[in-house]
């Protein structure tokens, strides 16, 4: 959950998680990739959203949005984007970089004094970097157990914050990658803190605004609800169990690292857009994209982004996520084709997940 797509790169494929000349994959190709997670792989719904360099959008659909009722899949509907989340934040930081109230590489300390400390944490230690880059060693504070049992409660951050600081620290800061959401609860903290606003005021007037993605937004706080058209979300503990509706939980335990909300073409703009440098200024991007090894062969981790070689070479850039009920992957190349999927379910199985990733890779080598 609120991985990456590689979801964290254990749960991670979020999250996980760019190539010759070709105009907008072809319909068939797309649609029989989503018909197939969900005549093959069993999941409720699939959704698609393509851009190719021409700027050209085609939507797809298949299953139904709702088990019970049947109703269709809307196109390009609203899912719960997960740790796409955290692009988000890694954006508003390093725009806070840029306007010199934040600097990379000094301490956690130097903005929330004695907030990290435990058996080998010490956030005098810990830089802002190492937060963004997750290469920090904090341990990781999700309960996927206590979150599916009470899917409506409400977290706050510092709760979250305290139960990662009631374990040991992973590693020495910098000693190695380790995706993380406890990286981004804290960034999310120090956003909170030099801007002296919530965060997801925040990312809605630095980043959602800014670039007018009409269907993105980080939830107030107890929103429960999915504002705009959706197909609903299910989860279940095993692949023989009955699905369960989670369409309506409380995010506020994915946070800075997995609360937002979103579409597959707007998750597509957000990437072209980012990219494209209408976010970040150029040394701040460039730092988004200074990578290191993460985890998978040839997947690579900057600051809050993935790059994810192509099986036609090159790379593309996203991160993907999930989150109970729903599954997003996809990214954009350079030369400005995009791919965002979403799936009404978890992948349950790493076949699934393969599948899935081999649906983005066949759209954007097409």
């Amino acid at each position: 959950m609120l991985a990456v797509t590689v979801l964290t790169a254990a749960v991670m494929t979020t999250g996980a998680l760019f190539p010759p000349a070709a105009s907008a994959a072809k319909p068939d190709t797309v649609q029989s990739s989503l018909n197939a997670l969900v005549a093959d792989d069993r999941i409720p719904s699939a959704s698609a959203s393509v851009t190719d360099r021409k700027g050209r959008i085609r939507h797809y659909t298949a299953g139904v949005g709702d088990l019970k009722t049947g109703a269709k899949v809307p196109k390009d509907g609203q899912v719960r984007a997960g740790s796409n989340t955290k692009a988000f934040t890694a954006v508003v930081a390093l725009q806070l970089v840029a306007e010199k109230k934040i600097a990379l590489d000094a301490p956690v300390d130097t903005y929330l004094p004695g907030l990290l400390r435990g058996e080998g944490i010490d956030g005098r230690h810990i830089t802002i970097r190492q937060l963004l880059q997750h290469t920090s060693g904090l341990p990781e504070y999700l309960d996927k157990g206590a979150i599916l049992k009470d899917p409506q409660r409400y977290y706050e951050p510092r709760e979250l914050l305290d139960s990662a600081l009631a374990q040991k620290a992973h590693f020495s800061p910098g000693a190695k990658w380790e995706y993380n959401n406890t990286n981004y609860l804290v960034a999310g903290l120090i956003i909170q803190k030099v801007t002296g606003r919530p965060l997801g005021e925040e990312i809605n007037r630095r980043v959602v605004n800014r670039i007018g993605l009409r269907h993105t937004y980080f939830p107030t706080p107890g929103e429960t609800t999915i504002r705009e058209p959706h197909a609903k979300g299910y989860h279940r503990d095993t692949a023989d169990s009955p699905w369960r509706d989670v369409t309506e939980l409380d995010p506020s335990w994915g946070w800075a690292a997995g609360a937002m909300l979103s579409t597959n073409s707007d998750l597509n703009r957000f990437y072209t857009a980012l990219l494209d440098g209408k976010l970040l200024p150029p040394a701040q991007l460039a730092q988004m994209r200074t990578t290191v090894p993460a985890g998978a062969p040839g997947v690579r981790y900057g600051l809050g982004l993935m790059s994810t070689p192509l099986p036609c070479g090159g790379v593309y850039w996203g991160h993907g996520g999930t989150i109970p009920g729903y599954a997003t992957l996809g990214g954009v190349t350079e030369d400005g084709r995009a791919v965002n999927i979403a799936l009404t379910a978890m992948p349950g199985d790493s076949a699934t997940e393969q599948h899935a990733q081999t649906a983005v890779e066949t759209t954007l080598c097409r």
